[in-house]
């Protein structure tokens, strides 16, 4: 059966600018499967030039979309893998937008995009870079200009990378031809090169390579005054098996049946289940061609007319193939074809943090701390993809013989996505685990990193002090009214050891109001690590009972030296 085949040229550069505010990139997968599951990736950004990090948006929005692309589930579709990387990358440079005061500078790009894969080209776009498709000598524009124009005629982007936390995508697809060729390009061309003069260069008989090379020279001799970016492909050869076909195969992998040692699933070998529940199992792997041990996730064939669950495994992979950390575990792209649904991961051979703690009290503070360090970065990784843990606790983290510290699951990550910056996400009571975390998941609100930043001064908590802050009543609270009659226990009282500053810092850490907890994991860390000198004050509402309850003892001392004063003058008296 025939692959697909493209023939790719390129060309970014800064023209009479002084510097190239935009970005290219194109990737065609060396591995058979890789082509035939994903297929090839073409992708141009323009940094707004009136941004100060133009250029550093559009790299990002480059570098980001080709290599989230490549791990996301391959039974997702060509649509959904592009709309969700977009979302989240948008939703990313939106928030360094934020940073600048002037509402017109920021991380701000445009974005163009296709992705060939088997006989079908889906393209998506924002801004004013465009799209063209060649086909029997005549040019087609596929893509739709985002612009405003003004009172005086000049135009504006009206739609772009960064520029607000709702992005609207335009998507769409095409079935391509052996023999077609698609451009991308970026204003700097095509704003100075006539629809007549790029078709005659784009339908030259002369190889990819010459004819971008010929785009550039004539948009340069038009005089252009932008950067200039173009990327030209022409389909050699299209695979026979049509895209429709490939894509039910995809959606419809079965789940495996209930594995053991022995057992060969895909090029895998079963040697051990490592744990088992009702939601999913565990199983130690051993990949018959590289002879590497693995960990095999399978969901539960209890769920398995379950969509949303069905939904959210698949979505547990491309969440894992995106956190990229020494401290949580690394999810192995897949280079077979599946026959079932599963995922592997790297195997962590360790101890639960949970075993730890029991094992380790009252533990050593420097050990102690350590461990946390390790923990605070890998949540801060999934922080700064977008991501929110939400079932953080003592039993999802790993720590092996050398010290390292391994968050292994992702069965209730949220990643943060379109038009969910300014609002509760949106959850079926609490995902994770009652006694870490929360509370406000239970009311059907979710605090975002605030959740996160509870979870750790929780599981902080424990590790110093074997008890958890509230006690083993949080696991019986199931509404507000509740959690409002539980108090904080200072650490002090398990630990003795515990200075006033640091138990400050735990219970900033797990106060269920929003307003009085730390905004993320750094500002919690810094304290944990530093006195803050705020934790040092004495209280002014018990330093006000002090005063007053002296006062009063001054008082009643008074009276009683003068009662003792007037029965010795009494007593004297003839």
């Amino acid at each position: 059966m025939a692959e697909l085949k493209i023939n790719i040229a390129c060309f970014s550069e800064a023209g009479v600018k002084p510097v190239n505010e935009d970005a290219i990139g194109t990737h065609v997968p060396e591995a058979s499967y890789s082509l035939m599951s994903k297929g090839v990736t073409l992708a141009l950004a323009d940094g707004v030039s009136t941004a100060e990090a133009g250029k550093e948006a559009s790299e990002t929005a480059i570098e980001r979309f080709i290599d989230e692309y490549y791990q996301t589930p391959d039974t997702w579709s060509v649509a959904r893998s592009g709309e969700k990387i977009i979302s989240t990358v948008n939703l990313r440079l939106y928030r360094k937008s934020t940073d600048f005061v002037t509402e017109s500078k920021g991380f701000l790009c445009t974005f163009s995009a296709i992705i060939i894969k088997s006989r079908i080209a889906h393209f998506f776009h924002v801004g004013d870079s465009r799209i063209f498709l060649l086909r029997s000598g005549e040019l087609k524009q596929l893509t739709t200009d985002h612009v405003a124009t003004m009172g005086d005629n000049r135009t504006c982007l009206s739609r772009a990378m960064g520029m607000d936390s709702r992005l609207h995508v335009d998507y769409g697809k095409t079935e391509l031809q052996e023999g077609d060729r698609l451009l991308l390009t970026s204003d700097g061309v095509h704003d100075f090169i006539n629809k007549e003069k790029l078709t005659g260069l784009l339908a030259s008989r002369t190889s990819v390579q010459d004819i971008v090379k010929s785009i550039e020279d004539c948009a340069r001799e038009n005089e252009t005054d932008d950067n200039l970016s173009a990327i030209v492909a022409e389909v050699i050869t299209l695979p026979q098996e049509s895209l429709e076909d490939y894509s039910v195969q995809l959606t419809q992998l079965p789940f495996p049946p209930e594995l053991s040692a022995g057992m060969k699933l895909d090029g895998y070998r079963v040697e051990k289940e490592l744990f088992a529940s009702s939601r999913s199992q565990l199983y130690l792997v051993v990949d018959e061609e590289t002879n590497q041990r693995y960990a095999m996730k399978t969901p539960s064939r209890n769920y398995d007319d379950d969509v949303s669950y069905i939904d959210r495994f698949i979505q547990e992979e491309w969440i894992g193939s995106r956190i990229h950390s020494e401290y949580v575990v690394k999810v192995i792209p897949q280079k077979r074809a599946r026959t079932a649904l599963y995922y592997v991961m790297e195997y962590v051979q360790g101890e639960g943090l949970d075993s730890w703690i029991e094992e380790h009290q009252p533990p050593s503070p420097k050990a102690t701390i350590a461990i946390v360090k390790q923990i605070a970065e890998g949540l801060k990784v999934f922080h700064d993809n977008e991501a929110i843990h939400q079932d953080l606790k003592p039993g999802n983290i790993m720590l092996k013989a050398d010290g390292t510290v391994k968050i292994v699951d992702f069965g209730s990550v949220y990643v943060a996505g379109l038009a969910e910056l300014h609002r509760p996400l949106t959850h079926e009571g609490a995902l994770g685990t009652a006694s870490y975390s929360d509370p406000l998941y239970l009311m059907g609100k979710n605090p975002g990193i605030q959740g996160d930043v509870y979870a750790l001064a929780t599981i902080v908590y424990e590790m110093f002090c074997g008890h958890l802050p509230y006690g083993s009543q949080v696991e019986e609270c199931r509404t507000a009214f509740e959690y409002d009659r539980l108090r904080y226990r200072s650490s002090s009282k398990f630990n003795s050891t515990i200075p006033v500053w640091f138990d400050g810092a735990l219970e900033k850490g797990t106060n269920f109001d929003l307003e009085q907890r730390y905004p993320n994991i750094d500002s919690f860390m810094r304290d944990l690590t530093n006195p803050n000198p705020d934790f040092l004050k004495t209280d002014p509402v018990i330093e006000k009972n002090t005063n007053s309850l002296l006062f009063w003892k001054l008082i009643s001392g008074f009276w009683f030296v003068t009662f003792l004063m007037v029965i010795y003058l009494f007593s004297t008296m003839d």
